[in-house]
């Protein structure tokens, strides 16, 4: 199940739960359908102290996919409901937000295309048709992020901080907001990397090109392209 056509063929059975889209997918997503990913295992893998000692930022990803399991773990380890009642009457979910606003956003570039993951649900929401891992770099160059079967893109969404359960005074100040979001960012990525760590895999959190990601996105003014990180195997 490790390799990239089984995961192909599996995809049909992910979908038949899915439903229709939430809107996001249009012509620049035609032929793609949304994917519900298996449920995801939440426990296993090493300790959170071995898998401390040994988390580490790996630069060399192997291009073999990662089989559907250990992509839904990954994805629910990252930002995935662990509470079906958090704070303030949300969700709670695997990272923290100011105020639970829950700003970020995880678009995850695989090579049939780009989906956002939905937490609710626990699926995959077509954004982009095609392999557009190489757009990714912003120095333009191929290497890990191209060929990695996993590349997740962060995306603050200014407009959630305004409808925050809890609206302390900070949530309307732009300078605020950017160490919120970032924050929040690195709290996900923190995750994955010990994610990885716990399951022998790689993972490189980077910077990215965030304007022609936010164009091929087709991003609203108020959502901002943060960082990037590539996931896989060691190579």
């Amino acid at each position: 199940m490790t390799d990239r056509r089984t995961f192909l063929k599996l995809l049909p059975a992910f979908t038949a739960l899915a439903g229709a889209s939430s809107g996001l997918a249009g012509e620049s997503a035609a032929g793609l359908q949304p994917i519900t990913l298996v449920k995801p295992e939440t426990d296993g893998g090493a300790s959170v102290l071995a898998a401390l000692k040994a988390r580490k930022t790996t630069r060399a990803v192997s291009a073999k996919e990662l089989p559907p399991q250990v992509l839904s773990n990954l994805l629910w380890a990252a930002f995935g409901v662990n509470r079906e009642e958090g704070p303030r009457g949300r969700i709670g979910r695997t990272a923290a937000s100011a105020s639970n606003s829950q700003e970020i956003d995880v678009y995850v570039f695989l090579s049939a295309g780009a989906y956002l993951y939905e937490a609710i649900g626990h699926r995959l929401v077509p954004v982009l048709a095609g392999d557009h891992r190489a757009k990714i770099s912003d120095q333009g160059r191929r290497g890990a992020m191209a060929e990695a079967p996993v590349n997740l893109v962060y995306v603050a969404d200014i407009a959630r901080f305004a409808k925050a359960p809890f609206q302390e005074p900070g949530l309307r100040d732009p300078e605020i907001q950017k160490s919120y979001y970032n924050v929040a960012t690195g709290l996900i990525a923190g995750n994955v990397y010990l994610f990885a760590a716990a399951h022998g895999l790689a993972a490189w959190f980077h910077n990215c090109a965030k304007e022609r990601l936010a164009g091929e996105l087709k991003l609203r003014p108020d959502q901002r392209v943060l960082y990037a990180q590539t996931v896989g195997y060691p190579a």
